[in-house]
């Protein structure tokens, strides 16, 4: 099960999630997204995955869409950073390079 919760201000588009992003899940947070997300705005749209607790395959994929798209991942914890990680490393296309500088951890 996936909860999406979107936090929408004048600083920031949030989307905090909680579950687990896997496959019939994808899809709706793909609709959603689809549906919410205002990419005419210049203000930071952040993915809180600090409630997440696995990702499976579709769900990696799409997270490399949304964030080569701009969007910027917050991971604090071990698990969400390694997935992310292992994202970059495997190069899985050339337009993943910039989301590095689109990845943080929690301070």
């Amino acid at each position: 099960m996936l909860k999406i919760n979107l936090r929408d201000t004048p600083a920031e588009e949030r989307w905090i999630l909680h579950g687990r992003l896997t496959a019939p899940w994808v899809r709706e947070l793909r609709g959603s997204w689809r549906k919410n997300h205002r990419t005419e705005q210049v203000r930071p749209c952040i993915i809180d995955l600090n409630e997440v607790t696995f990702i499976d395959k579709s769900g990696q994929r799409l997270l490399h869409v949304l964030v080569s798209g701009a969007a910027e991942c917050l991971a604090p914890g071990v698990y969400i950073k390694h997935v992310l990680e292992q994202l970059t490393s495997k190069g899985q296309s050339r337009t993943f390079d910039r989301p590095l500088r689109r990845f943080r951890g929690s301070c």
